[in-house]
């Protein structure tokens, strides 16, 4: 009897420790075959062909398809109210109102990637940007403009499969990408150039002809 009963504790032994290899080389090969973030983010982008295929939170947390730009010339800039160039946002204003009747938008999109200098709430940047600034130009919610957060926005504006000619990560705050009327991104400028000078303006002349 004893005999008997070592075979079938045996047996259930074997079938347990069968099916515990068997559960671990499947987790093993799911966590293998599963997309990362980064996958995902990847694949998301290559289905949107332009801008317009996104709708983002505005920053009072309202849903804008950006399709709703269409036909404009829009500059994207990544903005923070604790950066040595947030003092931009005035010439950022100041083009906005000289070219907005030629069919010309900015879209402003708070990110506190880079120094961690954009700490506050929507409300709180809307209040800054319209008490300090006077900013009329939309605003959106905070996004992640880099890293494993990145919003996907900024992974088609960066990646090099959806924007060959302007690709790479953004480096800093203010960081502007200029897209024509086509939808199609013409331009890119780097944080130090200023929203009045020859060469962004130039660009956006040309943008909204």
């Amino acid at each position: 009897m004893q005999k008997k009963w070592r075979i079938v504790l045996s047996c259930a032994l074997a079938l347990t420790f069968a099916a515990s290899a068997c559960a671990q080389k499947q987790a093993a090969q799911a966590s293998q075959t599963a997309p990362t973030s980064a996958d995902k983010q990847k694949a998301g982008n290559k289905q949107m062909a332009s801008i317009y295929d996104f709708t983002m939170k505005d920053i009072d947390g309202k849903d804008v398809k950006l399709d709703a730009y269409r036909g404009q010339a829009v500059l994207i800039v990544n903005v923070a109210s604790r950066c040595g160039y947030t003092p931009q946002y005035q010439g950022l204003e100041a083009i906005y109102k000289k070219y907005k009747d030629k069919g010309f938008v900015i879209l402003g999109f708070p990110a506190n990637n880079f120094g961690a200098q954009e700490p506050g709430t929507e409300k709180e940047i809307k209040t800054f940007c319209s008490l300090t600034y006077g900013v009329t130009f939309p605003m959106f919610a905070k996004i992640s403009v880099k890293g494993a957060d990145k919003h996907p926005f900024y992974g088609f504006l960066t990646g090099k499969e959806t924007n060959p000619g302007f690709s790479g990560e953004i480096g800093w705050n203010f960081a502007k990408f200029l897209v024509g009327k086509d939808g199609k991104i013409v331009a890119r400028f780097a944080s130090g150039d200023e929203p009045e000078s020859d060469t962004v303006t130039g660009a956006i002349e040309k943008a909204v002809q």
